[in-house]
């Protein structure tokens, strides 16, 4: 089984208390079918397990099948750098249909940035090295395709679908503390 090399770490995008006994992380791009449907899965696996999971999320734009990855990888970085990635984030998956530049500065218009920040941020590569950086630690951990997920440092390679994935973390869970 395949173990992540870069654990997660304050550099990550986090939902959930950093003493939560699990810990899910994504690796995924945005113009990624299988990614755009598991989006809503993992939103239903947080809301099951609460304060006793730690979600992050890292981007693995496959640029050479999807156009639009990298620009929406580092649109959802500019908004996180307003505290906005999350919604971003969101945003993103649910118009994955209609990726590129207009609903990218039309959703940061949204919320509440400025476009000619992102257009500013896009065109000097501001947050290509975070984006990169992921990638790079994706790689290195053993991903080739997204998404793919760690439960607790160790790849998850089932469907990643509610029950199974609800299962292999409760099996976990059911060993380890509450945070308190």
């Amino acid at each position: 089984m395949a173990m992540l090399r870069v654990p997660v770490n304050s550099n990550d995008h986090i939902q959930g208390p950093d003493n939560a006994p699990m810990t899910l992380l994504e690796y995924g791009d945005y113009e990624c079918p299988y990614c755009g449907r598991t989006n809503p899965v993992v939103r239903r696996v947080q809301r099951y397990f609460g304060p006793r999971l730690r979600f992050a999320y890292r981007h693995f734009p496959l640029t050479e099948i999807h156009q639009h990855s990298e620009a929406a990888a580092e649109t959802a970085e500019y908004a996180g750098a307003y505290g906005r990635f999350w919604e971003a984030h969101d945003m993103l998956f649910e118009n994955q249909d209609r990726l590129g530049l207009p609903l990218f500065f039309a959703g940061v218009r949204s919320l509440g940035l400025a476009e000619q920040g992102l257009r500013d941020a896009l065109a000097h590569g501001t947050f290509a090295d975070k984006v990169r950086r992921d990638f790079l630690s994706g790689v290195r951990s053993g991903v080739n395709g997204t998404p793919t997920f760690f439960i607790n440092n160790r790849r998850y390679d089932g469907p990643p679908d509610y029950e199974p994935m609800v299962a292999t973390i409760a099996a976990q869970v059911e060993y380890a503390p509450m945070p308190a």
